[in-house]
């Protein structure tokens, strides 16, 4: 059968459903979280939207508690898994249309989940619904595994494997083709400590969405009566602004001075691939006279991590010659003068550095400024034999469809493929094609959107055939 003849005739369903499923917002809401929508209103309604499409379509759909879910196609005993995620981090600032309004333009949808994993979902939805309707027969089933907690802790496919069987084998397309087979170890830690003054110059502080980000944006309020001299401080500011090549602004509101630094968001596994607004901003900040709690704030984002995302200054430093070097982004940055403070910092290690080592040098130079740490999430190195059947197989289905060579590829990202025993990331991204995951103006190009439903509708025939 050619696979790309049945992926063209379905090219205007496909293009509408990927933009209806991206203007749904499925951004982790704590404030909407209830029994039925573990995760938020906004992620259930995406989740309800793909599911009840699944079972108008034919589908056996199969929902756990609003955790996660599968979508099953095919016959045999043994599993095919795909594990996907709808989950997508905010929309942030700076886009040239609204982030969930699924734009087209120039051939691209632009949308929040575009890339990173919304549109790769749909298209591997359209894979075995391409497969089911031309009657094909399967020796065994193929799960689209649904995730809802991708881009925070994963509680979705922990609680999703705790009911079902594991897949024998699968893949996540999240990530790059051709197959990524090892991926680097991810930790998220939060340090934090009680604020009891309520005097001082900082007022408030405040940058970052998610720890795996890189913040775009950062707001510090003085308190105006502790600023001596406004318009030199707003000079100091626009210098700083200058010497740095970023934006931001000084404004009066009320009794307070409002400090706002504009940087470029980037995923966190590539701290350099952004601009990090909350430490640029710290770093103006450690000129200003501070008592002893903002200094505690201030000094250890500047001294440990401003121009810093190796941990070279904390000497934790370490690099492999295919999974690359030890990441540090810190993610969220939180001061309420009075109240409490936190920093949060998404690791990433690759295999061969020390987890204890790390966690202990960071605990013990944030315990000189008297943050106590908790680890929220942490999944170790995952890699695949090269030699596996299923590395095999999706490099024959990449090499045939594409002509290219399928290259084994290390990375700093974690995806969903290290919650299988036999899994690989395999796709959205093309080789050569910009990364613009967890960016402003996000998106997926209609082309390509098409290609990976080729490459996934053959990959699942051949993963899955008697």
């Amino acid at each position: 059968m050619n696979w790309k003849n049945e992926v063209d005739k379905r090219k205007g369903t496909i293009v509408k459903d990927t933009q209806s499923f991206l203007q749904i917002e499925s951004v982790l809401d704590e404030k909407t979280v209830s029994k039925q929508a573990p995760f938020g209103e906004k992620i259930r309604e995406a989740y309800d939207w793909l599911l009840h499409k699944a079972k108008q379509e034919g589908f056996k759909v199969k929902d756990h508690d609003g955790y996660a879910a599968h979508i099953e196609w095919g016959t045999g005993e043994e599993i095919v898994g795909i594990l996907c995620h709808i989950d997508v981090v905010p929309g942030g600032d700076d886009w040239t249309s609204p982030a969930f309004n699924a734009e087209i333009r120039d051939e691209k949808i632009y949308a929040r989940g575009a890339l990173d994993d919304k549109g790769p979902t749909m298209a591997c939805y359209y894979a075995l619904k391409i497969l089911k309707d031309a009657g094909i027969e399967t020796g065994k089933r193929v799960r689209l595994i649904i995730g809802t907690d991708e881009e925070s802790q994963w509680r979705c496919v922990d609680h999703y494997f705790k009911h079902e069987e594991m897949p024998s084998l699968g893949f996540a397309p999240d990530a790059d083709f051709p197959i990524i087979y090892a991926e680097k170890g991810i930790c998220d830690f939060i340090y934090e400590t009680k604020l009891t003054s309520n005097t001082g110059l900082v007022r408030s502080f405040h940058s970052g969405h998610r720890l795996n980000m890189v913040p775009d944006r950062a707001v510090a309020k003085l308190d105006i009566k502790q600023v001596e001299n406004t318009s030199k401080l707003r000079n100091l500011f626009h210098q700083y602004l200058v010497h740095n090549d970023c934006k931001g602004s000084l404004n009066i509101r009320d009794s307070n001075v409002e400090l706002t630094l504009n940087g470029f968001s980037a995923h966190g596994m590539e701290p350099e691939d952004g601009v990090n607004a909350g430490l640029l901003l710290a770093g103006f900040l450690i000129k200003l006279p501070l008592n002893i709690e903002e200094k505690n704030f201030i000094t250890p984002l500047v001294a440990m991590f401003l121009k810093d995302s190796r941990g070279e200054n904390i000497d934790i430093a370490y690099s492999d010659e295919q999974l690359g070097d030890l990441t540090i982004n810190i993610g969220q940055m939180m001061y309420e003068q009075g109240s409490e403070s936190k920093i949060g910092i998404n690791l990433r290690y690759p295999e061969g550095a020390s987890f204890d080592v790390i966690k202990r040098s960071l605990d013990d130079h944030f315990q000189a400024y008297g943050y106590v740490g908790d680890t929220r999430v942490h999944e170790t190195p995952h890699a695949m034999d090269k030699d596996h059947e299923l590395v095999k197989i999706l490099s024959k289905v990449y090499e045939e469809e594409t002509g290219e060579q399928a290259e084994l590829l290390a990375i700093g990202g974690g995806t969903y493929a290290r919650a299988l025993n036999a899994g690989v990331a395999f796709g959205p991204l093309f080789p050569g094609q910009k990364d613009v995951i967890h960016q402003a103006d996000e998106y997926i190009s209609i082309k390509h959107l098409l290609a990976m439903t080729v490459i996934y509708t053959r990959a699942v025939y051949e993963l899955a055939k008697r």
